[in-house]
């Protein structure tokens, strides 16, 4: 775990809880994945990290670019990330941030690697698949890696589930050199 995640954790908690008291999970979703993108512009990002811009400069310059999309107390906490050096953390935050909803609203988000792209069909019996097993609702993302060469690696939260030809390969080659 990186140390920036650990200085990340009481921010996304933070966000978390004062998401949940306004009843407004997607809204500081959408906002944190906003405002993440906004910071790890390079343009961007060196502007904020200039000794030049102040706190509340940084925080006006982020919701001008954002428009009308930050509300209630957001821009506050964005002030707080401002005032403790934690901006450049939004990335971090934003992913714990969705780690903790999808946590409360029993929602796991799964990758699946693949040889070739999961066609409809593929992906909805795979959702199924890993709903049943998890006991969730499932956010699928399919990535295709054509090194696997067959099969899929599914990474569901802490846990690899590798059904690839190329693992079952390495298995084997392993198998026989032992």
């Amino acid at each position: 775990m990186s140390s920036l995640t650990t200085l990340a954790r009481p921010y996304a908690k933070a966000a978390f809880e004062l998401a949940q008291g306004e009843n407004a999970l997607a809204g500081w979703n959408d906002m944190l994945r906003l405002a993440s993108d906004i910071v790890v512009e390079e343009s961007m990002a060196a502007l904020l990290e200039s000794p030049d811009v102040s706190n509340s400069d940084a925080v006006k310059i982020i919701t001008d670019v954002a428009g009308e999309a930050f509300v209630g107390r957001f821009r506050d906490y964005l002030a707080v990330l401002a005032a403790n050096g934690r901006l450049p953390l939004l990335p971090h935050i934003n992913e714990l941030y969705r780690a903790l909803r999808d946590e409360a609203e029993s929602r796991l988000s799964v990758k699946v690697v693949s040889a070739i792209p999961l066609d409809e069909d593929q992906s909805s019996r795979m959702k199924q698949a890993l709903a049943q097993r998890f006991e969730c609702e499932i956010e699928l993302e399919n990535e295709v890696d054509t090194e696997i060469i067959g099969g899929a690696v599914v990474y569901a939260g802490d846990q690899v589930i590798d059904g690839s030809l190329r693992g079952r390969l390495q298995k084997l080659s392993n198998s026989l050199a032992n």
